[in-house]
């Protein structure tokens, strides 16, 4: 290996977390210790998320080693990209090694042997950089105790900062009025519309959701963005009695927002991002009622969510796959209570109402959806918090015509090993569609479950 270029050394997590990362390392070349080859032919076996990963490292392997055939392994293959695998620049231009030298001592813990070979590596080209890539800490630790630079994978980062992240609702200056003095404005189907010429410093997207605070209080969405030109809508107010949805009325300013996301028939794909005690499965949940057993727009619902433990897994659950999954639709149950009517007084009569609603909910498992097409059905993710991007992605691909599907979770409470507030599916899935005109976000900060609730995330 010669020549400026670096070399990246990568350890099985790495790969097992995204197998196309052999080829997202544009020009540099890339290192795979025997150790690493070892432990992806131990993960291969199973239906698991990371056996599959497995499986397709060593397709790849097997892919490039097959085109490379007429040359000496010593020398290295290229980094040919695969098909389907998108890079963001361009194709590689890189080189894959594997390690050819075997240490004699096979007893050692794998990480060190993974690291004896970085090591190695390193004393054989000491004229370029070379770079251990894991997302174990205690590797890097190791690595950096031994004078290796370490770093984490950081290729399907959504954002370099969560503080960046979209968050679906911003203040509109105090002098908006008459920055926009040339506005358009007129009413259509009860609803009032304006259209302003955009300034610096609006950088709107579809579905954005604006406010100006004060005495001249107004709440709009934004419609459209073309050639320099928003279209923006007043928003529906669910805040009072008289216009509430199943019964549920929003608390404040971004559940209102919310509400009119959730019930919009034009967004297809909504975002509720939010600590505990926000309300974002009360407001899915009632908004999906609401178009299910009143306006019949959808079937029904449809509620999965990751079955990630926070504590000691509990083991094998008996029974049929919705039965699997009654004890992790806690919150289900906790706000089909909330939503059946309270003016019911008699056990029978609410036992009914919950018979009638949980007819038209359906529970289902995240290990089953692949294959699989939702058709005219009100789909709810929860704790989607804990979804690899990849996860996500065979998800909402699952909708079919007429659905919608809703994404739920708080990026404080992720209980996935490997995942960060920058690489969560949901924090991927916000980023990502933040541009399209059938999508919405919106960032619930204001907790409205009880004192104690609020006070305790404040605080511990």
């Amino acid at each position: 290996m010669t020549g400026s270029k670096r070399i990246y050394a990568l350890d099985t997590n790495v790969l097992l977390h995204d197998p196309t990362s052999l080829f997202r390392f544009e020009e540099h070349d890339v290192f795979i210790p025997m150790t690493v080859l070892e432990e992806l032919d131990e993960k291969k076996k199973g239906a698991s998320e990371v056996s599959r990963n497995g499986r397709q490292v060593s397709r790849f392997l097997n892919e490039l080693i097959e085109a490379g055939k007429q040359h000496d392994l010593a020398e290295g293959l290229e980094l040919a990209n695969p098909q389907g695998v998108k890079l963001k620049r361009g194709g590689s231009a890189g080189r894959l090694y594997f390690q050819h030298r075997i240490s004699s001592n096979g007893h050692t813990k794998a990480d060190n042997q993974i690291l004896a070979a970085v090591i190695e590596l390193r004393d054989q080209n000491q004229d370029r950089d070379v770079i251990l890539v894991t997302k174990d800490i205690n590797l890097r630790i190791k690595a950096k105790i031994h004078a290796i630079t370490a770093e984490d994978y950081e290729n399907d980062r959504a954002l370099d900062d969560f503080s960046l992240l979209y968050n679906g609702v911003s203040q509109l200056a105090a002098d908006f009025w008459d920055r926009h003095s040339e506005l358009r404005s007129w009413t259509e189907r009860g609803h009032t519309f304006y259209e302003v010429r955009l300034r610096k410093g609006e950088d709107w997207y579809p579905n954005h959701n604006l406010y100006l605070a004060g005495d001249d209080e107004v709440e709009l969405c934004v419609q459209q963005v073309k050639d320099k030109k928003a279209l923006l809508r007043i928003v529906d107010d669910y805040r009072h009695g008289s216009h509430t949805v199943w019964g549920i009325q929003a608390r404040n300013r971004e559940q209102n927002f919310a509400l009119n996301a959730l019930m919009n028939p034009d967004i297809d794909f909504v975002t509720l991002l939010g600590t505990a005690g926000t309300g974002k499965t009360l407001l899915a949940l009632a908004a999906g009622l609401a178009q299910v057993m009143d306006q019949q727009r959808y079937r029904e619902i449809i509620m999965t969510r990751a079955t990630v433990s926070v504590g000691e897994d509990i083991g094998f659950l008996p029974g049929t796959e919705e039965e699997k999954m009654t004890p992790w639709m806690g919150a289900l149950t906790d706000n089909l209570e909330v939503l059946t009517n309270p003016q019911e007084n008699s056990a029978w009569g609410r036992a009914a109402t919950n018979d009638l609603l949980t007819s038209r909910i359906k529970i289902r498992s995240m290990n089953f959806m692949r294959g699989r097409t939702f058709l005219n059905r009100y789909v709810i993710i929860d704790e989607a918090q804990n979804m690899t991007p990849k996860q996500m992605k065979t998800l909402i691909t699952r909708a079919g015509p007429g659905s919608k599907i809703i994404c739920l979770g708080n990026v404080e409470q992720i209980d996935t090993p490997y995942l960060t507030e920058t690489t969560s599916g949901l924090t991927y899935a916000v980023d990502r569609f933040k541009s399209w005109e059938h999508s919405a976000h919106v960032t619930l900060r204001r907790g409205e479950r009880s004192r104690l609730a609020d006070y305790a995330s404040e605080v511990l």
